[in-house]
């Protein structure tokens, strides 16, 4: 099976173990004389079973994922981990160019010369510079995690 096919099942799988939550959680209660919509005692078992299989399918995904060589990105651990840190920083350096630029205030402009200005204390066409070239970074690396993904087999 290949990496994306496990990471695939590994969100089917958290997404059926949801489901199974709020089942168990819309029957475990009932009125006196009712019959409970379904067997919360099943479903919580089905629950237990699912959770396993996701514990090893995740280690498993974890394994492979630190044992993956993506050349110059070091395992495949590493680039996710630095993808991630780009992505944080994409919105950080994006949040400072906006703020500096006064992006989503209202009033900003003065009607009279007697009212305040502002004034940025950051450079916004350098900013946005930086938050492009981050962008760039961070394309570039999700599109060798997504080949890894399809190329690699994942470890047992």
């Amino acid at each position: 099976m290949k990496l994306a096919e496990a990471l695939a099942e590994r969100a089917e799988a958290t997404r059926r173990v949801e489901q199974l939550r709020s089942r168990v959680v819309s029957s475990a209660r009932y009125q006196e004389g009712e019959t409970p919509p379904e067997d919360a005692a099943q479903l919580l078992a089905d629950a237990g079973e699912t959770l396993d299989s996701l514990e090893s399918l995740i280690r498993r995904i974890n394994r492979t994922n630190a044992a993956a060589d993506l050349g110059e990105y070091g395992t495949l651990t590493d680039a996710l981990a630095r993808r991630d840190v780009l992505r944080l920083r994409h919105s950080v350096v994006t949040a400072a160019a906006d703020a500096a630029a006064g992006s989503g205030e209202r009033g900003y402009g003065r009607q009279l010369r007697s009212e305040l200005v502002m004034l940025s204390a950051l450079p916004v066409a350098e900013l946005r510079g930086q938050a492009d070239a981050l962008a760039r970074d961070i394309r570039e690396i999700d599109v060798r995690i997504q080949r890894a993904n399809w190329e690699v087999d994942l470890l047992d």
